[in-house]
């Protein structure tokens, strides 16, 4: 990702509308010296422009929420039986290819049967 410097004349078009009746952004001349785009700290902000987000005080040591209620330890699940698992899995598959199969038969003699209608 780039960071626009506003330098370039085809970032005008994107730059805030001025509230001063210079033409120019208030501090758009004060740019920091990296080019960012972002104003230099020493310039106060703009009146009703953002002063950024309010400073924060952290939590006492040792703060944490009340505890109301222990979760139970997990159950353990049922042992499996991969036998009977893969005979599951063998009965299933041999009724998707049956219908899959019976499906094919239908589509085929529904074609033939269009096919048969439209040549006589």
């Amino acid at each position: 990702m780039t960071t626009p410097s506003g330098e370039r004349p085809e970032d005008d078009f994107w730059r805030r509308p001025s509230d001063t009746p210079g033409g120019e952004a208030p501090g758009a001349a004060q740019r920091d010296p990296g080019g960012l785009g972002r104003p230099a700290a020493a310039v106060p902000p703009a009146a009703g422009g953002y002063a950024g987000p309010p400073p924060t005080t952290p939590p006492p040591p040792g703060w944490r929420p009340p505890v109301h209620l222990q979760a139970a330890l997990p159950r353990r699940l049922p042992p499996q039986d991969m036998v009977e698992l893969d005979v599951a899995e063998q009965r299933a598959q041999r009724i998707t290819w049956g219908v899959g199969g019976v499906a094919a038969v239908v589509l085929a003699l529904l074609v033939c049967l269009l096919c048969s209608r439209a040549l006589f």
